[in-house]
């Protein structure tokens, strides 16, 4: 993912480590070929040449505050001020890229660790300097805001991006109530940060047996690691304790949870939006529809995940199938090898469809130290792809150990490379971001193409059951499962709107309810499972956010079924969906790349797929 962890793949990769280390030392970085490491001399060629950049960002700082007053005032000095931003960000993007890629490469490093922490309190110093000019801006009326374009042409390369501040201008408080809301802001994070120490340090797990025998401490990551395990006792035991401290606190856990739900509605009210989804998805121009479609269609389609139910029940020769069964492999003696040589000639055949030029940016990539490969002494755990926006290239971070997971995990991020490669390329420092509504959709695009080229290549029944296992687990865990948690949010602040707040046990009432429409009745639903709305984080901690999961990972598919149905002309729009950046608003980017999120066609590309995939899957098992 784009800076994200794929946090169970994480976790088994740390148990992985820990045997590993036991028999053998990691290795240091001196002892890797340099053609798997990053080469930081391409960002600075040593930390002097840093420091330079970093003292000229801290000595423009005082002019980007010299604006204060004067950009709603003259269009030269509108201009000026935006251009002297973008030159600030590229700067200081340039220079924590290298802080951060430093730091995560050698946890140790203390040279590093000193720069990032340099860069944190630096991002706030910027913020602070820039921070008028947002509430002065909406100061400034259409009819004005035209005669600035007319006045200063070269305006009109940052219009979306004014329009993107403008479209809050309904929603703009006065300049004294802003302030008031930035200062109440940390009370109001009250109930999120309660719950993160809550949930993170001080939940009390007790203690279960091991499949040997071994008394060991329930924790977060056991938990996730336990749900693949083959002994199904240890799994329903794990699963069943993790619950423990959440039924324990549930009536304090819901407090939290409500009280996160009041703050979202207050807000929205305040910004006078007719609803805290509405609140949520407006600054990026989500239509509210979208959402609702997702919620619609996908409730329509769980028959999907109804058989995905049944064949895993039968597989595994359960009378009755629980929650706790849903993520142990059903054929757990496949397993094969890939060194990473063998996975770049993989991804770079399996990613042909895309294109030559895609293709040989791909190669660029991998023949010029973009990616940091192998697992060292100190290094940051997981995987990511990161880019400052503002050269020399994007950075993938990969901790290898020759999994099919490490092959997914480098087309993934391959995708997410490329997206920032090409709008970078082609968009101005102010358009090089994309929204997260857009941002795994290129990562996935990458995973849905390799899982068709290894099923087409696939030598043996067992490696095409595998890779049908492996995908239906994507689907179920992304798609299913994060369209349920979505259509569990919306429904508790609807609720909460017309004065409705709910306790704890209606919150695990309704929660519960959810879980067995979607997986059907034949799942036998747990009283833990319907606990679960008090162990998401993202339901705590962000706003209206999981259903881009759902979202995204459903344009995947649509972009990549039209790109094998139609070849050139639908390569054509992907890569300039690659280098729009933020350039348009993401629906509207998707839109030009011919998939309307929408629409029901966009997400049933994906669920069709999938039961082609159930098809297939069913008629090996036979």
């Amino acid at each position: 993912m784009k800076q994200n962890l794929k946090i169970v793949a994480l976790f088994i990769l740390f148990l992985m480590t820990m045997k590993t280390t036991a028999q053998k030392e990691l290795p240091s970085r001196s002892e890797i070929d340099p053609q798997y490491k990053w080469d930081l001399t391409d960002i600075y060629a040593n930390e002097a040449a840093w420091q330079k950049d970093y003292d000229l960002v801290k000595s423009q700082l005082p002019s980007l505050a010299a604006f204060k007053g004067k950009i709603s005032k003259s269009a030269n000095a509108m201009y000026d001020f935006l251009m002297l931003s973008d030159e600030v960000e590229a700067r200081f993007n340039r220079i924590y890229i290298y802080a951060a890629c430093g730091r995560d490469i050698e946890l140790t490093n203390s040279a590093f660790q000193i720069m990032h922490t340099k860069m944190q309190k630096l991002a706030g110093e910027i913020s602070a300097a820039s921070s008028f000019f947002s509430p002065e801006l909406m100061t400034i009326s259409k009819e004005k805001m035209q005669k600035f374009y007319s006045d200063i042409p070269q305006l009109a390369n940052f219009k979306h991006y004014l329009e993107q501040q403008f479209l809050r201008r309904e929603h703009f408080l006065s300049s004294d109530n802003e302030k008031l809301m930035a200062e109440l802001s940390p009370i109001f994070s009250i109930p999120t940060n309660t719950y993160g120490t809550l949930n993170d340090a001080e939940l009390p797990f007790p203690k279960i047996k091991d499949a040997d025998g071994n008394e060991i401490q329930v924790s977060h990551g056991r938990y996730r690691a336990g749900l693949f395990a083959q002994g199904r006792n240890y799994r329903r035991d794990i699963y069943k304790a993790t619950y423990v401290p959440y039924n324990m606190l549930k009536g304090t856990m819901a407090e939290l949870f409500n009280g996160r739900v009041k703050e979202r509605i207050t807000f929205a009210k305040l910004r006078k939006y007719n609803s805290a989804v509405e609140a949520a998805l407006q600054p990026n121009n989500i239509p509210v529809s979208v959402y609702d479609n997702l919620i619609k269609v996908t409730r329509a389609h769980v028959s999907t995940l109804h058989r995905w139910a049944a064949i895993k029940k039968k597989v595994l020769k359960l009378n009755d199938i629980h929650p706790y069964d849903t993520y142990v492999s059903l054929f757990p003696a496949i397993n094969k090898e890939y060194t990473f040589e063998e996975a770049k000639k993989i991804a770079l055949q399996a990613l042909a469809p895309l294109g030559k030029d895609y293709i040989a940016a791909v190669k660029k990539s991998f023949d010029n130290r973009w990616i940091d490969v192998y697992e060292t002494k100190s290094k940051r755990s997981g995987a990511y792809s990161n880019s400052s926006a503002s050269g020399p290239h994007p950075f993938i971070l990969l901790n290898w150990n020759n999994t099919l997971d490490d092959l997914f995990t480098l087309v993934h991020e391959v995708g997410h490379n490329m997206h920032s490669y090409f709008t970078e390329k082609a968009q101005p420092f102010h358009y090089r971001d994309y929204a997260t509504f857009v941002a795994e959709v290129a990562s996935i695009s990458n995973e849905a193409l390799l899982s068709d080229y290894l099923l087409r290549n696939a030598k043996t029944k067992e490696e095409k059951l595998m890779l049908y296992e492996k995908f239906l687990t994507s689907v179920q865990a992304t798609y299913f499962r994060q369209t349920r948690f979505a259509e569990f949010e919306k429904e508790i602040h609807e609720k909460a709107e017309k004065g409705e707040f709910m306790t704890a046990d209606m919150l695990t009432k309704k929660f519960a309810s959810l879980y067995q429409y979607y997986w059907g009745d034949g799942m036998t639903v747990d009283y833990e499972e319907g606990l679960s709305w008090a162990r998401i984080p993202h339901l705590f901690r962000y706003n209206f956010y999981v259903y881009q999961y759902s979202t995204g990972f459903a344009a995947a598919f649509a972009l990549t079924r039209n790109i094998k149905n139609e070849g050139q002309p639908a390569i054509k729009r992907y890569l300039k969906f690659l280098s729009s950046g933020s350039s348009k608003y993401p629906i509207d980017i998707l839109k030009d790349a011919g998939v309307d999120m929408t629409k029901e066609d966009a997400l049933m590309a994906l669920i069709n797929t999938a039961n082609k995939y159930l098809d297939e899957l069913e008629l090996l098992i036979k």
